[in-house]
């Protein structure tokens, strides 16, 4: 089993060009943190929504991973302040999923 985060953004309005262009840095930048981004996108449902999903062994191993990379100079140096500045909000919902799913989520949301 892996605890999976979804996290959803909806942008504030006229964003979401500028968020595209800037998001493309962030995925390489939290896999190459170590964690595991089992899908990123826009949503199907709305212009000004898009999707993180990251796969975790454990509740602290989230916590350990989201801490360390989101203190970083990396994180706060580069995109951080161009994707905040176009959130509205977020939500992040933590299911457990069999690593079945996990992959299955994989294979259907390749870029």
């Amino acid at each position: 089993m892996k605890l999976i985060e979804i996290r959803t953004y909806r942008l504030k309005p006229g964003c979401a060009e500028r968020f595209v262009v800037t998001v493309r840095e962030a995925p390489p930048l939290v896999r190459a943190s170590g964690m595991d981004v089992v899908a990123f996108g826009r949503s199907d449902h709305e212009e000004e929504s898009f999707f993180l999903i990251r796969a975790f062994d454990s509740r602290e191993q989230l916590v350990a991973q989201q801490d360390a990379f989101y203190g970083s100079a990396l994180w706060r140096e580069g995109p951080r302040q161009a994707l905040v500045h176009c959130l509205d909000t977020y939500l992040n919902t933590l299911p457990w999923l069999p690593e079945e799913g996990v992959e299955a989520l994989r294979a259907n949301h390749q870029p």
